[in-house]
């Protein structure tokens, strides 16, 4: 007998990491070159690093319209509307299906099929209404004051939200069903990793909001980015018990969750 032992897979790169972060969650031109357990633990470490590009694009658009004189309300919009185009609006589309499987009230595998659907059903229509109008209305206060405190904002927002996902994506957290993302990185990182991350995430809102407002704008931001994260936690559990796992869609419910949970805090006080 000439048998031989599988061959285990690589371990993944930074850049299998990276390609694997920006090529899931964004729509910016990159190829994903590998689909495998070690390029989605990869992928999701480097969740936060896609969320950071993705909230300075959308901090630039609000610089630029606030120079052009479209005063805050316009940078609020536009810095909300960067987000959704640079991830296919798959985070909001998430959120309002979420929604619908939570409001449904129905079993785990009934709710799933409800959130499978093309449609939007009036839970998902009221969540996406008025999550949309707070993050336009905490952006639109945040650049009264400043462009400064506009741009760490859309920052800090994007930055905990893909946060939230790597949290999620933690050893222990199964999937709810067995295709998707959802499936692909289920419980791809480990424990240490995404507590490591998650004080990363904390530790780079907090620079950003040193440079918008000082010492105590870092300690702002800080604690918004960790109030954001563990309202994802808490969102997280919910779906744990109710759909028995996450999906690709609870994923978007999470990041949208997390980063609106932080936008709102960093308008208070």
């Amino acid at each position: 007998m000439n048998d031989t032992a599988p061959v285990p897979p690589s371990p993944a790169s930074l850049v299998d990491g990276l390609r694997f972060a920006f090529g899931t969650l964004t729509v910016l031109p990159v190829r994903l070159t590998r689909w495998d357990r070690a390029a989605a633990r990869g992928g999701m470490l480097c969740a936060p690093v896609a969320g950071l590009v993705v909230g300075l694009c959308a901090a630039a658009l609000g610089g630029v319209l606030l120079v052009l004189g479209g005063g805050p309300l316009l940078a609020a919009i536009g810095s909300a509307v960067v987000p959704a185009v640079l991830t296919r609006g798959l985070h909001l589309d998430g959120l309002a299906d979420t929604a619908d499987g939570l409001g449904s009230g129905k079993p785990a595998e009934e709710a799933l099929r409800i959130m499978k659907r093309s449609d939007i059903g009036p839970f998902g229509v009221i969540t996406l209404l008025f999550a949309l109008l707070a993050q336009v209305a905490a952006l639109f206060g945040l650049y009264a004051a400043g462009w400064a405190s506009g741009a760490a904002g859309a920052v800090v927002a994007a930055v905990t939200a893909r946060g939230a996902l790597t949290l999620a994506s933690r050893a222990g957290v199964p999937a709810a069903l067995p295709e998707g993302l959802g499936a692909a990185v289920a419980g791809a990182v480990p424990v240490p990793a995404a507590v490591g991350c998650a004080a990363l995430v904390a530790a780079g809102c907090a620079a950003f909001g040193a440079a918008a407002g000082g010492p105590y704008g870092a300690l702002h931001a800080a604690v918004a980015a960790l109030l954001g994260l563990a309202g994802g936690e808490v969102l997280l559990r919910h779906c744990r018990r109710r759909f028995g796992g996450v999906t690709g869609d609870v994923f978007g419910a999470l990041a949208e969750c997390a980063g609106l949970t932080a936008l709102v805090l960093l308008t208070l006080g």
